[in-house]
């Protein structure tokens, strides 16, 4: 029954926008219907442009100081789909469109997702700090401590290959 509500909202979102055409161009008439889908979809380009930059450096911020950025691109890609909203034709999608661009939907949305994603971040050079929603040990108490060095003699060590035979190449490497 879930799989099915996706295309059931694909068949059904058309109709409505429609019968949302037919309502308004009813009330206002149709020279302003087109006036207000061709002021939507300005909207929606101009709204992109502004508060999607906002994000873009929200997110830049956040990953410089080292912090998760997660929250900040959630909030980008809801930008990004309600501007496409807002775009398209249709004013059950514009209104869709112009509430994900309140803030407070937006965290509504990030409060939904948060639990849901997994922020990984791999290949970090020595000394950088980096974001990761899973609790880690500290690594950095093991820097700070300095090299852990083992010293071994020859007598001390032998390398084998696991089944308890030394490996042949042995005889080949420097001593």
């Amino acid at each position: 029954m879930r799989s099915l509500i996706i295309p059931i909202l694909f068949l059904l979102m058309p109709l409505a926008e429609i019968a949302a055409f037919i309502f308004v161009g009813r009330e206002v008439g149709v020279g302003m219907t087109l006036l207000l889908v061709l002021a939507s979809a300005i909207a929606g380009a101009v709204l992109l442009r502004i508060q999607g930059l906002g994000v873009l450096r929200k997110i830049q911020q956040a990953s410089q100081a080292g912090t998760d950025p997660g929250r900040q691109l959630v909030h980008g890609v809801m930008i990004v789909i309600a501007a496409f909203l807002l775009i398209i034709p249709g004013f059950i999608s514009d209104i869709i469109g112009l509430l994900l661009f309140i803030p407070a939907v937006r965290d509504f949305g990030w409060s939904f997702v948060k639990n849901r994603l997994t922020i990984v971040t791999t290949g970090m050079a020595t000394g950088e700090r980096g974001f990761s929603r899973r609790p880690e040990p500290d690594r950095d108490a093991d820097r700070r401590a300095g090299p852990q060095v083992i010293d071994l003699d020859e007598d001390e060590f032998s390398r084998t290959d696991g089944r308890g035979r030394t490996d042949p190449n042995e005889r080949d490497r420097l001593k």
